[in-house]
């Protein structure tokens, strides 16, 4: 028989019905060593939780966090909560035994991912497994690009270009949400999308940041609070409060292997919707991934002669491509959605074989380290500033 694993889900937002998709998803394409069942799912408001508990196919839903992660009918914990709620879950649900996924980026603090990475450590040596949710991964373009990385293709890494552009707060009068706070989402574009493009930056070239020089700018600094009962997209008042987290982030990182890095985090660059970008300069080629193109994957192999040089786009669809075997004919493409399926597959198979999913916490940690020392090298008027790598 199958065993299964009951899951808790605690929060229930964008992040909740991604995550929730994966649960659902996943089982019924890949073949796991372990069945997931969505148990309960936990928020503040009761109601706004049974909904999303009825809409996403969740068991049950409950309102004290506490009180889910005690129950012995659950054994994982899966946090999708605002960044300032991480570390307190986290621990409690690992103190008591249970596996936890976490959201990126792991906590606000190095000093709260640090408790963190001390509680998976302490938990890992009783068997309980712990890992941070950056998704980008396990697109299988990106996933692709480590392989050919790894393999030699391109050769030495000389240098990266990592971008994550979007434009949702252009506007300046969009209302003030969780995520322009500081005290409630830790850092802006920094730690919201900058720490996407230094974990796949890191993932594909198996070398860690480990030291940045760069500069954090808030453009608007004040915006419409939220009326009452108003969400993201509803109407502001006329009160405006402050902004406390950056808009723009940009850097420069030194790579292990002393190779240079350049780094873009926005919500102001007007036209991008999600365009999470990175592109690896090597000595033998070179390869280019964008997220708006997620199904593909180019590649410039300069070993070719000189009449065949130019970069070579690649369809990665095909069922030899990683995580692709379970989906759809050739050429049918995977969306945003997929790469939390095949979340959910990796962190199943590891808690199932008792191995140490990644990207850890102590990966967590790493990446919560860079986005700390590119706020400390802005204050110093970008000097160059270590990571801790």
């Amino acid at each position: 028989m199958t065993e299964t694993l009951r899951i808790a889900m605690i929060g229930h937002g964008f992040m909740g019905a991604a995550h929730s998709q994966g649960w659902r998803v996943a089982p019924r394409f890949f073949d796991l060593p372990a069945e997931p069942e969505m148990a309960v799912v936990v928020g503040r408001d009761a109601a706004k939780t049974q909904a999303s508990a009825a809409k996403w196919g969740w068991a049950e839903a409950a309102t004290d966090w506490r009180e889910v992660i005690e129950r012995s009918d659950i054994d994982v914990v899966d946090i999708v909560t605002p960044g300032d709620t991480h570390a307190e879950i986290a621990i409690a649900a690992l103190e008591a035994g249970k596996h936890v996924l976490c959201e990126k980026p792991l906590a606000n603090t190095v000093e709260e991912a640090e408790a963190m990475n001390a509680a998976a450590e302490a938990a890992a040596a009783r068997g309980i497994r712990s890992m941070v949710g950056f998704t980008y991964r396990r697109v299988p373009a990106t996933t692709f690009a480590r392989d050919l990385v790894a393999s030699g293709r391109i050769g030495e890494i000389r240098q990266v270009r990592a971008e994550y552009l979007q434009d949702w707060l252009m506007d300046a009068d969009a209302p003030l949400t969780w995520r322009m706070k500081k005290e409630l989402a830790g850092s802006g574009a920094l730690g919201d999308i900058g720490a996407h493009a230094i974990d796949l930056t890191e993932y594909i070239t198996g070398q860690k940041v480990t030291r940045v020089s760069g500069i954090i700018e808030t453009l608007v600094k004040e915006r419409p609070l939220l009326g009452e009962g108003v969400g993201l997209s509803g109407t502001a008042s006329t009160e405006r409060g402050e902004v406390t987290v950056d808009d723009i982030a940009l850097f420069t990182g030194r790579l292990e292997s002393g190779a240079l890095a350049s780094f873009e985090a926005t919500r102001f660059r007007t036209g991008r919707k999600n365009a999470l970008r990175i592109e690896i300069a090597g000595s033998k080629g070179a390869i280019s991934f964008d997220l708006e193109r997620l199904n593909e994957l180019e590649f410039y192999d300069a070993t070719l002669p000189a009449t065949g040089l130019g970069f070579q786009r690649i369809l990665v669809t095909e069922h030899d491509h990683p995580y692709l075997a379970p989906w759809w004919p050739t050429g049918h493409m995977l969306g945003y959605e997929h790469g939390f399926s095949h979340q959910v597959y990796d962190f199943v198979t590891a808690i199932q074989e008792g191995a140490q999913p990644r990207p850890s916490f102590a990966d967590g940690l790493h990446i919560q380290r860079v986005l700390d020392a590119v706020e400390r090298s802005s204050a110093a008027d970008s000097a160059w500033t270590a990571t801790g790598a």
